[in-house]
């Protein structure tokens, strides 16, 4: 072995091209770009190339569809890469695949390899990848289940295949007077009593966001935890997820961000990108809990190792300002832990939330009424 959009948005998004490490849409514009390497697509045995359709260029770099006589696939191009982390990758994603997993290894080229260099830039091919997007909102409570045991399968065969992870992490923890600070760098930039509307809300968002900061600032979680890691998907959300007609996961893309650190941070980082409302709402805590539940089913971890993750994701989505400069100042980086609104929900809603996600690890969880619709 190597060592939550809107419906509409998802229904135009699937009905795009996509496959390996996420959906391209096909552009126009890229057709100008620099063609192919010469004889680039016979290094693989797909047998009888047609066309190679440029897609949109996205954070990954170009890419392409290429229907061949062997089948669709997609070709992603890779400048400045590093290396021997892309081959490691392509050695998990490899292995996730012969277990049998929803994951979609990288096709060898005829000389075994799956990093093809070409004109001084590196080549990857995939099968191309069918289904359609799902919010997690959508799903019902057993297939919340089925997706939280999915990711637990996928910890279980990560732990079983890479080598070990040290045990003792240090994970330092954001500063909530270095995020108070740049929240009032941010205020300076809004005008005050004059402006529109927008620049009233976006004060009235910021000062909130200060207050909170202020209140929670003794919460800070410690540097240092003990806690079970290993190697991660490190992006398992809902546009990287494909389903097929029955509802069942059919691929597992995103693995440019394979990472190390604890198993329950990932639980939870998923969870709350999967489950989140676009509204006051916040959580919708009976999916996080079968999620939770289903992880628990494949990779046990403990209530306190869950419960400690929550606190960890909450602070660090308290300390987060990118999300803020995003929507409220148009600087680009909404980072990972978008919307802001959340955070205000969660900070309100804390010891509740604490509790929730560590239900299915307690002697006194019980299976949900089989007669509820979200179980249909």
């Amino acid at each position: 072995m190597p060592t939550s959009q809107s419906a509409d948005a998802r229904d135009r998004a699937d009905a795009e091209q996509r496959a390996g490490d996420g959906g391209q849409a096909a552009d126009d514009g890229a057709t100008g770009a620099d063609p192919l390497p010469p004889r680039l697509l016979k290094r693989w045995e797909i047998g009888a190339s047609g066309t190679a359709t440029p897609l949109a260029t996205g954070p990954g770099g170009r890419s392409w569809r290429v229907d061949a006589a062997g089948g669709a696939f997609f070709l992603r191009e890779h400048t400045g890469a590093d290396r021997r982390r892309l081959l490691f990758q392509h050695g998990v994603t490899a292995a996730l695949d012969a277990a049998g997993l929803p994951v979609h290894a990288p096709v060898p080229a005829r000389n075994g390899r799956t990093l093809v260099t070409a004109a001084g830039r590196g080549y990857v091919l995939y099968p191309w990848v069918g289904g359609r997007g799902r919010g997690g909102l959508e799903l019902t409570f057993t297939q919340c289940e089925a997706l939280g045991e999915l990711l637990g399968r996928l910890h279980a065969a990560l732990d079983e295949l890479t080598p070990p992870v040290q045990q003792s992490m240090l994970v330092p923890a954001p500063r909530a007077a270095d995020a108070a600070a740049a929240v009032e760098a941010m205020l300076r930039d809004v005008p005050d009593g004059d402006g529109t509307d927008f620049d009233a809300l976006t004060a009235r968002r910021l000062r909130e966001r200060r207050a909170l900061l202020t209140e929670f600032a003794g919460h800070q979680p410690p540097d240092i935890e003990v806690s079970t890691v290993g190697h991660l998907h490190g992006s398992f959300h809902a546009e990287h997820l494909r389903y097929g007609g029955s509802g069942n996961v059919t691929a597992v893309l995103g693995w440019d961000g394979l990472t190390t650190g604890p198993v329950a941070g990932e639980v939870v980082r998923s969870a709350a990108r999967l489950f989140a409302c676009e509204d006051d709402r916040g959580l919708d805590l009976d999916r996080v809990q079968a999620f939770v539940r289903g992880h628990r089913s494949a990779f046990p971890l403990d209530a306190g190792q869950i419960q400690s993750a929550v606190h960890r994701e909450w602070w660090e989505r308290l300390c987060d300002v990118a999300p803020l400069r995003h929507r409220y100042l148009g600087e680009d980086g909404a980072g990972e832990r978008a919307p802001a609104t959340l955070v205000s929900w969660w900070s309100a809603h804390l010891d509740r939330t604490l509790d929730a996600f560590a239900v299915p690890y307690t002697a006194v969880y019980a299976d949900a009424p089989g007669d509820s619709p979200a179980y249909g």
